[in-house]
């Protein structure tokens, strides 16, 4: 069933806007510098959606959900300060207690009613803020968080975090410690969670290094203009989001028939799918986008690894097994000239990321699944990156555990494509054929 604009957004109604900010102020003379790196992903905005039964949030009203959010921004209090710049024009974190945003929503249908509607990947986006930074940077909050609530008891929690204040694994930290927060909070634990505020690490301004010998701009890299306050690359190319898992027998299938990982043995499969559909502009060059296995857990940053891969013949008729064996074995890490480029110029310039080339998320050990709330596991996460270019993004990440025809316990993966419009169709008629979407 298709709905129409206006019947969609009657779906969640009774919006109610506030600010929350952290339990300790901080003032207004601390600032938080950011990375060449934070600057270069400055256009891109993670949106997950977190879908909870009715046991799940027992007890747990609004007002309960913002009291628990005034403890936890103590610990992360920069994510409640505003962007400025400097004299050369590079912006920083103005640390100014001035909050997060908090939606208050409704919706009443339940959540099992919601998650079978058609096209849960658009719908979704009812459920978290599709608010970017700018155009008035002092205005303008970095987090976005929108508690609603459905009928028979059910909440979605939708998290809109701003890529430069750290990755999809920095973001998972981030919602995942609140969860604890929660159930201290609950537990009337109150003297634990205020001790741990007052331990919060505090971020001062260093010094920006001096001039860096100037580079090539990096494959993964592509500069946009300039887009001034108003931090969104404009893509005049339609873009559509839509997901599909991939089960445990798919899983099993393909480690059978390739030696590679399984993320990269899926992108493979993609990559060469959509050469077909691009044909003369097949891409042969993507990038990658992995965890970085040193990074520090809790602590918010852009320290995903990022790397690509380049060929010089035809992906269309490559083997889909020497793909496979180039992402997994054959790329070149950009993560230092990447942020060299940006803090040559003190990240006045404006570059997009995800979707520059064909881009490949390995999120599959972001913890999605691990915010829980009294004990409960999400039914179910979605997720989306805004912001992404003309050339795509795939994404893989974990998908909800599930019980097998013989009563085990089995998890799957979900896959997210984000591609222009016009080549969706095309895609799921490939994916179709390669055994990864189901009729």
């Amino acid at each position: 069933m298709v709905l129409s604009s206006e019947e969609e957004s009657s779906l969640v109604y009774n919006h109610k806007l506030s600010s929350v900010g952290p339990s300790y102020a901080i003032g207004s003379n601390e600032a938080h510098n950011v990375s060449g790196l934070d600057l270069a992903m400055k256009l891109h905005y993670l949106k997950v959606v977190y879908f909870f039964n009715g046991q799940a949030v027992e007890g747990l009203t609004n007002m309960k959900i913002k009291e628990t959010l005034f403890y936890f921004l103590a610990e992360y209090f920069h994510t409640c300060g505003r962007f400025r710049r400097s004299e050369l024009g590079r912006p920083f974190l103005k640390c100014n207690d001035c909050g997060a945003r908090f939606i208050e929503a409704q919706c009443d249908k339940t959540i099992d009613e919601w998650l079978q509607m058609d096209n849960k990947a658009h719908m979704n986006k009812l459920l978290v803020s599709q608010q970017v930074i700018g155009p008035e940077l002092s205005f303008s909050p970095l987090v976005f968080f929108q508690v609603t609530n459905f009928r028979c008891g059910g909440m979605s929690l939708g998290l809109s975090w701003a890529h430069i204040l750290g990755d999809a694994f920095s973001a998972s930290d981030y919602i995942n410690r609140w969860a604890q927060i929660v159930s201290l909070v609950l537990s009337n634990d109150r003297k634990t969670t205020m001790t741990k505020a007052q331990n919060r690490k505090h971020h001062e301004i260093t010094p920006n290094p001096g001039p860096i010998p100037t580079r090539n701009l990096p494959v993964s890299l592509k500069r946009v203009d300039p887009v001034g306050d108003h931090w969104i690359a404009k893509n005049d190319t339609k873009m559509e989001t839509f997901s599909f898992p991939i089960s445990h027998s798919q899983i099993t299938l393909l480690k059978s028939q390739f030696s590679t990982p399984i993320f990269e043995s899926l992108c493979a499969i993609i990559w060469k799918s959509i050469a077909k559909i691009r044909k003369e502009s097949n891409p042969k060059t993507v990038t990658i986008f992995k965890n970085n296995p040193k990074r520090t857990k809790g602590v918010l940053a852009n320290s995903q690894i990022i790397s690509s891969v380049e060929v010089d013949f035809s992906v269309v008729e490559a083997e889909t097994k020497i793909l496979a064996s180039l992402l997994s074995e054959k790329t070149t890490i950009e993560n230092t000239q990447i942020n060299e480029i940006v803090e040559n110029d003190q990240g006045v310039s404006d570059f997009v990321v995800y979707g520059a080339n064909l881009s490949f998320l390995d999120w599959q050990e972001v913890d999605l699944y691990g915010l829980e709330l009294q004990s409960y596991k999400p039914n179910f996460v979605s997720f989306d990156v805004q912001g992404v270019g003309e050339n795509g993004v795939v994404l893989l990440a974990p998908g909800p555990k599930y019980i097998d025809k013989f009563g085990g316990i089995e998890e799957m993966l979900m896959m997210s494509l984000i591609l222009p419009q016009n080549e969706v169709c095309e895609m799921k008629f490939e994916l179709k054929k390669n055994g990864l979407l189901s009729e």
